[in-house]
């Protein structure tokens, strides 16, 4: 995969530091609501499933009656939308029932290490030295943010669902990347929500998966507010702009430097909760940030000496 044109790359930097800026809020908001009773499963089910509304008539529109697209790609929508949308959004908030948000996005976001081996087996697209060290710079920037050197320790159960929610994430890079389909982006993010919302409300219907809302107030940064609040701010914000951002900058930038560039959700995440939940960030995790910002710049200039291996049989 080569390097983008200089246009197309700066407009994916740009749209791919949206998405994880927005991506990034998801978690806090969604702390705010489990703490007043709200179930992880109705949460993913209001966010996803107002997101699917607002994209809906957008997505229709770039379709143009194109039917045959959603047909000859219902196998990929569908893993999209289970795994990629409606999977890692209920691992990701289950993992946040366990632990703080920051530690929770540190494991997912080992995602874009999957990637790259995954492009590498799949695709043999083997990883030149400046694409490893920026892999490196970049972990360890995350360590400095999320303070792990600290020694506190970490849930189990928690560990476990934010694993899961990295198979869901590398999943959704790899997938918004791959512009053979033929799919515009916003079609494929709506084609995967609708699935996602249509799952995970089966899922509830059947009685597999707790379905627990409150009407009870919610409090962020000291403030009190209704629970619309952050429901709206999850599906149109967190959702709708950052599946939609996030594919589109995926096909400028390719899975493997979208997913690094992805990383700075994590110090977005870090940021969110300090500004809703009171988690003060420290010297060092502004250091840690650095670091991934010098690590993704390595990644960018590492797209340059990647080495293609004979293809792998399909």
């Amino acid at each position: 995969m080569g390097v983008p044109p200089r246009s197309r790359l700066g407009t994916g930097l740009v749209l791919a530091l949206v998405s994880a800026a927005t991506f990034g809020m998801s978690g806090a908001l969604a702390r705010g609501l489990l703490d007043t009773g709200w179930s992880v499963g109705a949460i993913v089910l209001v966010r996803i499933g107002l997101a699917a509304l607002i994209v809906l008539p957008f997505g229709l529109v770039a379709l143009q009656g194109r039917w045959h697209l959603l047909r000859r790609n219902l196998g990929l929508i569908t893993f999209y939308g289970l795994l990629a949308v409606a999977g890692a959004q209920f691992a990701y908030f289950s993992a946040v029932q366990h632990m703080q948000v920051g530690p929770a996005l540190l494991i997912e976001y080992t995602a874009p290490a999957a990637v790259v081996v995954w492009m590498w087996l799949r695709h043999g697209q083997r990883p030149g030295p400046l694409t490893l060290i920026g892999a490196g710079v970049a972990a360890l920037g995350l360590v400095l943010v999320l303070d792990l050197l600290s020694g506190s320790g970490l849930s189990t159960v928690g560990v476990l669902w934010a694993l899961a929610a990295m198979v869901g994430c590398a999943a959704y890079f790899v997938v918004s990347a791959n512009d053979q389909t033929g799919l515009p982006p916003i079609v494929l993010a709506t084609a995967g929500l609708v699935i996602g919302t249509t799952a995970t409300g089966a899922l509830g219907l059947a009685g597999l998966l707790p379905m627990r809302a409150s009407d009870a107030a919610t409090t962020y940064a000291g403030h009190t507010m209704s629970w619309v609040v952050p429901v709206v701010l999850l599906g149109v914000v967190t959702a709708a702009i950052a599946y939609v951002t996030g594919i589109a900058a995926g096909r400028r930038l390719g899975s493997r430097l979208a997913s690094f560039v992805a990383l700075t959700e994590v110090v977005a995440g870090v940021l969110w909760a300090w500004a809703l939940l009171g988690e003060f960030p420290r010297s060092m995790q502004v250091l840690g940030g650095l670091l991934i910002l010098v690590g993704v710049l390595a990644v960018k200039a590492g797209e340059r000496s990647v080495v293609h291996d004979e293809p792998v049989p399909a």
